[in-house]
């Protein structure tokens, strides 16, 4: 089956820029790294955005298919790209007209990158118990706190800050901020273990100002759930890409090693261990599409952002970062003891692999968060909620 251009046009870009470049892309290199700005060239940056401001409005399943395809190659690469798709559904589902126009089609005329503020160190997976504050002063808003993890914040065009409202403490605030605008302090770049391509910052906000006209409609954890679920299906889909990469690296190791006087793809266990993965990214492929068709689906609707709303944390998005990422890790941690020795060095790519991998099982709400979730969610009676 004929491929679509645009992911023809991904697939050109990842054999130009990201084949045979596993060790830079490994090095914690200055971000953005220049490749960023290559990929603009493919006229994809910012794929998703609705086309009322400029944007192809590509839909999550054809998003799917750019990201397994981008992180076959390099999941920080795939990362970088589609991260702002948290920041931007937020703004597109409950931004005002204007705020809409003048942001989202300035991201669009310059391949930009938006970042969301959520998370802090002391209140953890228990966002309702942020500090960062948010408090009115006649038309402005007026933000005070730190924020510990935000990808793509260092180049930035703009933010979406998640705070609490010092008028209402049970109240909280999605607001947009320029990341140009005074008391915005990137603290410094977090050395991780994986996505090494990619750039995750710990922010400071002290005394910041912008007009509360920035401010989104409806509240701020209420929001951050609904751009989650576009941001958690995506993070999932790396798990398929790295999957799929490893499945191939382990079939060309499979072809120059040998055991016994024969290939290594000649030896039945080995055969076996990499039908199971054929199987597995199988699923895992299905999964991921199921969901994104899931999500499109509300997109579609002429009352989407009302109908996020009101379904706030989607189960499908939940359970396929979940699966995706234990299954994704069961392969990773198998092939890499398919390596022997040298699947614990950085001689083989394997390792980084590996590292990237992780990361799914972490990020936006950790396995043991997505669980408690999908418990009280979906398997607890709806009269017995809370």
């Amino acid at each position: 089956m004929k491929q679509p251009e645009y992911l023809r046009a991904v697939q050109g870009f990842a054999r130009r820029e990201l084949t045979g470049n596993d060790a830079h892309l490994d090095s914690l290199a200055e971000a953005p790294l220049p490749l960023y700005e290559r990929f603009a060239g493919t006229g994809l940056a910012n794929w998703w955005l609705p086309k009322e401001h400029g944007g192809l409005g590509l839909g999550l399943e054809e998003s799917v298919r750019i990201t397994s395809e981008l992180a076959y190659h390099d999941a920080g690469v795939a990362f970088t790209l589609f991260i702002p798709i948290l920041t931007t559904s937020m703004v597109t589902w409950y931004g005002s007209e204007e705020l809409k126009e003048r942001h989202l089609g300035r991201l669009v005329a310059e391949n930009g990158f938006a970042a969301t503020l959520g998370s802090e160190h002391a209140a953890g997976s228990e966002l309702a118990r942020m500090t960062t504050t948010a408090r009115v002063e006649g038309d402005t808003v007026v933000l005070d706190g730190q924020k510990a993890f935000s990808t793509n914040t260092g180049f930035a065009q703009f933010l979406v800050v998640i705070a609490r409202s010092q008028e209402d403490p049970s109240g909280y605030l999605a607001v947009l901020v320029p990341r140009d605008t005074p008391g915005v302090t990137v603290d410094k770049r977090w050395d991780v273990i994986g996505l090494r391509s990619s750039a995750t910052y710990q922010v400071s906000l002290s005394g910041v100002r912008v007009p509360a006209a920035n401010v989104l409609r409806g509240n701020g954890l209420r929001l951050l759930e609904v751009g989650l679920n576009a941001s958690r299906i995506l993070i999932a889909t790396t798990a398929l890409g790295v999957a799929r990469r490893i499945r191939d690296v382990c079939m060309d190791y499979g072809k120059t090693k040998s055991v016994k006087g024969a290939p290594l793809t000649a030896n039945a266990v080995f055969a076996s261990r990499l039908g199971q993965f054929e199987m597995q990214i199988e699923v895992m492929t299905n999964q991921c599409l199921a969901a994104a068709r899931a999500y499109d689906a509300i997109a579609a609707r002429p009352d989407a952002g009302e109908e996020f709303l009101r379904t706030g944390t989607l189960k499908q998005a939940l359970t396929t970062k979940m699966f995706c990422g234990q299954t994704g890790w069961q392969i990773a941690s198998t092939a890499s003891e398919m390596f022997g020795g040298l699947g614990y060095t950085h001689e083989s790519v394997i390792g980084k692999l590996a590292r990237d991998m992780r990361y799914v099982s972490i990020v936006e709400g950790g396995d043991d968060v997505l669980r408690d979730l999908v418990f009280t969610r979906y398997v607890v009676p709806v009269s017995k909620r809370s």
